[in-house]
């Protein structure tokens, strides 16, 4: 008869994306989040997007700084999130791992999507196209197990952003772009509510922390602070 195996089962792997417009103020709760899982025994990847590997840094930094239309600017994203996907974290996931990214897909759709008017349609077909066949069910797409969205007035985060740093080209853009792609983001909240966790960013930032440890409690994956 053969011996029972013994031990404690592995861990699932877990992928849990930021999302937000730029000044919302999620990169700094992205570190804090990954000190609570290493400290509950938890392996962490942080990454983020564009970027996340050799290859995709360098689509990063055509991505922010080069002129294009919004076409490339959906190609390239998906072309480094391909070569994110298959190097990072997939294998990442595949040990257990807690993946943590600085914005995925939503931001595509949200940014040139309803930022810059590009169809849905096609940004649909290029996200199966891309997050297909990599995981170990080949048929899986792979999004996020949850998107913790930072949600902010374009005009909080446009007063944020100025006494931030030098702009990117999509930093740079009016506001009138950010109240586009913040309806983008909501747009993709609505189609996908058990994905997302809505985080009102305008508050403090001890109040948006207790946000973000309520999200991952409610999906008992953490325990909450304060509890």
């Amino acid at each position: 008869m053969a011996a029972q195996a013994t031990g404690t089962p592995p861990k699932q792997g877990l992928f849990i994306s930021f999302e937000g417009i730029d000044g919302a103020g999620k990169s700094s709760h992205i570190e804090a989040l990954a000190q609570a899982f290493r400290d509950a025994g938890r392996a962490i990847v942080v990454t983020r997007e564009p970027g996340g590997t050799p290859l995709a840094e360098k689509l990063r930094e055509m991505l922010l700084h080069d002129s294009m239309d919004p076409l490339t600017e959906a190609l390239l994203a998906f072309a480094g999130r391909r070569d994110h996907l298959r190097s990072v974290i997939e294998p990442a996931l595949a040990r257990g791992d807690v993946v943590l990214c600085d914005r995925f897909t939503d931001a595509t759709f949200a940014y040139q999507g309803a930022g810059r008017g590009f169809d849905w349609n096609v940004l649909s077909y290029l996200e199966r196209l891309v997050q297909t066949g990599l995981a170990e069910d080949p048929a899986l797409l792979r999004n996020p197990d949850v998107t913790i969205w930072f949600d902010v007035p374009p005009k909080v985060a446009a007063e944020r952003l100025s006494a931030a740093r030098a702009p990117d080209r999509f930093e740079a853009l009016p506001e009138v772009f950010f109240e586009r792609v913040a309806q983008g983001y909501a747009d993709r909240a609505a189609a996908d509510p058990r994905r997302f966790a809505r985080i009102d960013s305008s508050q403090d930032r001890a109040n948006v922390a207790a946000q973000v440890s309520a999200a991952m409690a409610e999906r008992g994956w953490l325990a909450e602070v304060g509890r």
